[in-house]
């Protein structure tokens, strides 16, 4: 029992399809992950390992990360860059073959760093499906200039045809910053109209915001509501979260719908 349970709103959601929490793991120990996990693993559903920094860990550190993940029964995944230097390297079935090995059974599918044709990119998502994985993939870019030549017609069509192939899930570029990338201006806020537009054409629970920062967290629970699919969470923040969630933090308080 939690301490001070009959406080406690009750937030029901099917793991995994809704209510997400997806943070942001840049190069924990062992003894970190279990301790963060023991704390706040039950308000967690994806682990991603950012962007490449796996590469730099022993692989045996690696598979015991991904067998504690599980443990909590959170779904730890290499961060989408990592895909991008593998195709880049035309390294795919390798790369496929190193994530069954390390005991990943979710996957990023990105083009945020480089031009991968998107009947390409849609390709390897069915690839990816078809040999078990959740599939999560990216629309957006990483560089401001390059991102903002996507319009809006556009990002919806990507995300569609995304799904269309095959992605569990569809996540939002807003990289760690969350300033001038998808639907953040140079402040880090949300373009309401855009959100709304997005929202008209695409099921909120087949989307995942990355929404580092707090102001955006609030901005899409007091919209959407308490189990809006959001990620880029710092591992710090996975408590905090849970009580903008629940009702439990000032900005949020007698607003939870």
């Amino acid at each position: 029992m939690n301490a001070f349970d009959f406080l406690l709103t009750d937030r029901k959601y099917e793991s995994k399809q809704n209510g997400i929490t997806m943070a942001l793991d840049k190069g924990l120990g062992l003894l970190s992950l279990t301790d963060l996990l023991e704390i706040s693993g039950e308000y967690v559903d994806f682990l991603k390992f950012g962007w490449a920094t796996i590469t730099l860990h022993d692989i045996e550190l690696i598979k015991e990360k991904v067998q504690i993940a599980n443990s909590f029964n959170i779904s730890p995944y290499p961060g989408g860059s990592l895909f991008e230097i593998a195709y880049l390297n035309d390294k795919i079935p390798e790369y496929f073959d190193e994530l069954d090995e390390l005991g990943f059974d979710t996957l990023e599918i990105s083009d945020g760093s480089m031009n991968i044709e998107h009947e390409a990119k849609l390709d390897l998502i069915k690839e990816a499906k078809k040999k078990g994985f959740f599939v999560l993939s990216e629309v957006g870019k990483k560089d401001q200039f390059l991102d903002s030549n996507i319009d809006l017609k556009e990002r919806i069509n990507l995300i569609k045809c995304e799904l269309d192939a095959g992605s569990n899930k569809v996540i939002l570029e807003a990289r760690e910053s969350g300033k001038s990338i998808g639907v953040f201006d140079k402040e880090g806020v949300a373009k309401d109209d855009e959100v709304n537009i997005i929202l008209e054409n695409i099921n909120t629970d087949d989307l995942i915001w990355e929404s580092p920062n707090k102001n955006q967290q609030v901005y899409f629970i007091l919209k959407i509501g308490s189990n809006v699919n959001l990620g880029n969470i710092n591992i710090n923040d996975i408590t905090s979260l849970e009580t903008i969630r629940r009702g439990l933090r000032g900005d949020t308080i007698g607003k939870i719908h």
